[in-house]
């Protein structure tokens, strides 16, 4: 990836996050934009973002990104000037829900592990 992309990647991620924050500060209040990918030619570009919640709060916050997204690229226009700005798609990033998930299960496995196993099983010697 050229270097070019990455300053816009990292720009265009610093901008939407900035906006997210000031203009609708208490709608995003959970909303965090964690990668921008941007295509060569500049043309389309993939906004990440993660959402703290429970599933039925994520999927709204979600829908209300994406209707809000017209704004946002109309607002991005105005801060960034650059020949071509992308068509942005957002996609919900659910890795830091994964992780959670997956860390809660190590911790799980690792307190079963270590628990003593219950009074009369085990070996037993007749």
């Amino acid at each position: 990836m050229s270097n070019r992309i990455v300053r816009i990647n990292e720009l265009v991620q610093r901008e939407i996050s900035d906006i997210l924050r000031r203009r609708y500060s208490a709608e995003a209040v959970a909303v965090t934009v964690t990668e921008v990918r941007i295509a060569p030619d500049l043309r389309d570009g993939r906004v990440f973002v993660a959402i703290v919640g429970e599933e039925e709060f994520v999927q709204g916050r979600f829908r209300w990104l994406r209707s809000i997204a017209p704004q946002l690229r109309e607002e991005l226009a105005k801060r960034i000037v650059i020949k071509f700005l992308p068509r942005l798609t957002y996609l919900l990033d659910t890795t830091a829900g994964r992780a959670a998930k997956i860390h809660k299960a190590l911790n799980d496995l690792e307190a079963h592990a270590a628990a003593p196993p219950p009074q009369g099983e085990g070996d037993v010697l007749s």
